[in-house]
């Protein structure tokens, strides 16, 4: 079965919750369809604002830091993300290897490892044993945290090596980081994943950080079968990015190929294949009419933030065909944002406050705009509610 790019776009809209504007309601079903990543930091309420456009920003926030039916940890890549407090373990406990596995976002701890002539699975055990402090503290900032951390675990290097622990890191800024902190900070991702640390109430500028159980009031979350976690898993990112194979999953989630074709593997009698554009890619059947029906759109342009979901596709040909275009959008570091219209990337914006407010940039990619000065008009309502969001003065 071949699927039009156009059918892919329309289904994709309607998985990420922009095909219509939503409303309070579905805020938490609306964060909860792939995750909401939150870095740089801000992102994520850029993102809910794009599917929840009637919620100011205190709104937003409330059901993260007062409701807590949302929450933050870090997550796929080893991002944080802001996911439903109902679907914890399919955004944390799915993501822990199996055998010789490795851990997301856990490569850079080589070089620590050498100088320190200690195993990962060693000092992972090590602070294991005294993160739990965090279940009746908060700590703000996360060098804070790398640094509190490693003190806590100094006793429990062997002797011989402290002076190495306490040794200035390789990674960069040794005035501010020992080893110690730099393995921490690898290793805090998979504490993340077994539930163990989380994002608190942000003060002022600074992350703060705890434990799940001193953040939710309770006594854990990995309640559940982890094999159903790790399938939802698999059936959120089809369904936000299908069609996909293995790849494209192993390449969203940050794992190792294994890994990705055990999850796949889990929830291979759910799937069918496809072709688009002549190559063999796979959805969840239970979407297969979705993709071959005529899927309306009620909102057709978005300005989306650079870390939207929607832009976190594999296959980004899709949505702007020229690599030259790709790689304006898609950059090493400092991603601008997204003109979309009806799916497809149609121009970039960036946004910068200074002294007289929000300025906002746009820069249209066709020679003649859909919709011509009536586009041009409703770029500039997003763009003012957007600025309303982050309650500044708009300026272009």
């Amino acid at each position: 079965m071949d699927i039009e790019i156009r059918n892919i776009l329309a289904f994709r809209l309607h998985a990420h919750h922009l095909d219509r504007e939503y409303g309070e309601k579905d805020a938490v079903s609306a964060a909860g369809a792939c995750g909401l990543q939150n870095s740089p930091p801000g992102a994520w309420e850029t993102s809910l604002h794009n599917r929840v456009p009637g919620m100011s920003r205190a709104e937003i926030e409330r059901i993260l830091e007062k409701e807590k039916l949302l929450v933050q940890a870090w997550s796929f890549r080893g991002a944080p993300v802001v996911f439903p407090r109902e679907e914890a373990a399919a955004f944390l406990q799915a993501l822990i290897p199996e055998g010789e596995e490795p851990w997301i976002y856990t490569d850079g701890i080589r070089l620590a490892l050498d100088f320190l002539g200690m195993s990962f699975s060693d000092l992972l055990d090590r602070l294991l044993q005294v993160i739990s402090g965090l279940d009746d503290r908060v700590i703000v900032s996360k060098s804070a945290l790398d640094q509190t951390m490693a003190e806590w675990m100094l006793p429990l290097i062997p002797e011989e090596k402290r002076r190495l622990w306490n040794a200035p890191s390789m990674y960069g800024q040794p005035e501010r980081q020992t080893v110690g902190g730099a393995v921490v900070s690898f290793l805090l991702r998979p504490c993340s994943f077994l539930g163990r640390v989380v994002f608190g109430e942000r003060q002022g500028i600074y992350p703060a950080f705890t434990s799940y159980k001193n953040w939710i009031c309770t006594s854990g979350i990995m309640a559940g079968e982890p094999a159903e976690a790790q399938r939802q898993l698999v059936r959120k990112y089809l369904h936000c990015y299908g069609p996909s194979d293995a790849a494209g999953f192993s390449s969203w989630l940050g794992c190792s190929g294994k890994q990705a074709r055990r999850l796949w593997a889990m929830v291979s009698e759910e799937m069918e294949p496809v072709r688009v554009l002549g190559k063999k890619k796979y959805i969840l059947t239970q979407d297969r009419e979705l993709f071959l029906g005529d899927l309306s759109c009620g909102r057709t342009l978005h300005l989306l933030g650079a870390h939207d979901p929607y832009l976190d596709l594999r296959d980004r040909e899709l949505v702007r065909p020229e690599p030259e275009l790709r790689r304006r959008i898609w950059r090493t570091v400092g991603n601008p944002g997204v003109i979309l219209y009806c799916g497809r990337a149609v121009g970039i914006w960036t946004a910068r406050k200074t002294g007289k407010g929000l300025q906002v940039k746009t820069e249209l990619w066709e020679e003649r705009s859909p919709g011509g000065d009536l586009f041009n008009r409703e770029i500039c309502d997003l763009a003012e509610q957007y600025a309303a969001f982050w309650q500044e003065r708009l300026y272009f």
